[in-house]
């Protein structure tokens, strides 16, 4: 009886999201672009609303903060998206006698997490609706009235601007066998997992295709050239944002012996407390369930003075940041702290060169952060290069806070996104910030290529004989390009 509950339940809900797919696909660019203009605006006057919805319901972060996270993913996004188009005829290329032709995907399923409840909501719904793809919002149990209030906002502004019945579902529970039923069903177009490890790696065993991403455990290099002040005032900027709470957040400082002092100095001269070595055990026992390989949700988006707080041991009033200093053996799970731990809590690593502080942020990346994100602060742009090319990152951020830079749109080019990919490394079939463009099917229409003489190409195949030698057949090819 049981199953059929979950089967019923599962299947009406993608039934309607079908109906609506047929629906949305009718539907021009000018109702298109009225829809998401109609979205982003009530997303977007909501978002101190559904900041402090957030944060009440929670617990985690900074109110101030989840406004700003509001902000990217709602006016950012939008202004990125707006114009790029996405029904009907897209672009042509005379050369090449290629017409792409964008069509939607069909429904999508859409997991929220807890970190970030209503910034992912809006941003997902966002570019859903760009594209005319019907989305169905599993939001995390810990964060669901959030985020059932974002998709509802989103879904009335949409039906209000003549988007179909439908458009924007959302689960307000489910067990783990209906949303691995959501996730495997053979009507879902896409799955876009944010989220635990677990939950995108389930949602990678679906059998339907998804876009998630990977943990980050971002290392940060301070070069020898690099303003140290500055720098340092830029990692608090990114790893006390929210609380740390962005999976782009610097998780461990290397640092040059060159300036090493000159950085713990202004570490702390900033408001931040340098771990003795039995608190760094107290507060690694703490962040990390050392059995599960896992955080410990308790500290997750906390203040460094609460974590102190839970770890029993006592630090300066106002202290901002716990930092860890480490030798450099000490990385994986028997130094828990060199970890991602997606908190005000940092690791810290000097190195003697510049070589050495590469395999030293290498190292920290393979520790569950593979693709995601690193950066660096130098003004050397030849070190600079050289470092982006031997780590596997999909954002290598440059004096630039972290968080904030990885998610686009602020202090730099990168497109505004809630979505960070990591592409092979975090198993992922791409290294973007994900965006519209990934939610389209394009066709492409290969018409016969014509000549200068306007008669019919018949390809290089045609000239090629298996007894020429390559420079033959190159200089058959040509004439017969040529030959006008």
């Amino acid at each position: 009886m049981e199953d059929k509950k979950i089967d019923f339940f599962v299947e009406e809900t993608v039934h309607r999201s079908l109906l609506s797919a047929h629906e949305f696909g009718k539907l021009n660019q000018e109702v298109t672009d009225r829809i998401v203009h109609a979205v982003y605006r009530s997303a977007f006057e909501n978002r101190w609303k559904l900041a402090e919805m957030a944060f009440k319901e929670t617990g985690l972060g900074i109110l101030r903060d989840k406004v700003i996270k509001n902000i990217i993913a709602t006016r950012f996004v939008y202004r990125d998206i707006i114009k790029i188009p996405t029904v009907g005829i897209i672009s042509e290329y005379l050369e090449n006698q290629i017409v792409e032709i964008a069509r939607p995907m069909g429904p999508i399923f859409a997991i929220t997490p807890v970190t970030n409840p209503t910034s992912t909501a809006l941003f997902k719904i966002l570019i859903a609706m760009k594209s005319r793809n019907p989305i169905i919002i599993f939001p995390h149990g810990k964060a669901r009235k959030s985020t059932i209030e974002a998709a509802r906002i989103c879904y009335e502004a949409a039906r209000s601007a003549g988007a179909p019945e439908y458009c924007i579902q959302w689960i307000p529970r489910a067990s783990r066998e209906q949303v691995l039923c959501f996730m495997s069903h053979k009507r879902i177009a896409l799955v876009l997992a944010t989220g635990s490890v677990s939950l995108v790696r389930a949602a990678y065993h679906s059998g339907n295709p998804v876009i998630g991403v990977g943990p980050g455990n971002v290392p940060v290099y301070i070069g020898k050239s690099a303003d140290v002040a500055f720098a340092v005032d830029q990692i608090l900027l990114s790893k006390l944002f929210d609380n740390g709470t962005i999976c782009a957040s610097e998780q461990a400082v290397v640092v040059s012996r060159n300036n090493a002092q000159q950085v713990r100095d202004e570490f702390v001269r900033q408001g931040a407390y340098f771990l003795l070595p039995d608190e760094i055990q107290k507060v690694g026992k703490l962040a990390i369930n050392a059995a599960q390989h896992t955080m410990n949700p308790e500290v997750i988006g906390k203040a460094a003075t609460e974590i102190a707080r839970m770890a029993g041991i006592s630090v300066p009033p106002g202290t901002n940041l716990l930092i860890a200093e480490m030798e450099q053996q000490n990385v994986g799970i028997k130094w828990p702290l060199s970890l991602e731990i997606l908190a005000p809590i940092l690791a810290f690593y000097e190195v003697a060169s510049f070589d050495e502080g590469i395999a030293m942020c290498r190292r920290i990346n393979e520790q569950g952060g593979l693709g995601h994100t690193v950066s660096i602060f130098s003004n050397d742009d030849v070190k600079i290069r050289y470092f982006a090319q031997e780590l596997n990152a999909g954002r290598v951020v440059v004096n630039t806070p972290s968080s904030q830079g990885a998610l686009g749109g602020l202090y730099n080019g990168l497109t505004p996104s809630m979505t960070l990919a990591c592409g092979s490394g975090g198993k992922n079939f791409t290294t973007d910030n994900i965006s519209v463009r990934h939610l389209l099917n394009i066709q492409r229409i290969a018409y016969r290529k014509i000549n200068f003489c306007g008669e019919h190409q018949r390809g290089d195949a045609f000239c090629c004989d298996m007894h020429l030698t390559i420079n033959e057949i190159d200089e058959k090819c040509e004439k017969g390009r040529n030959n006008c």
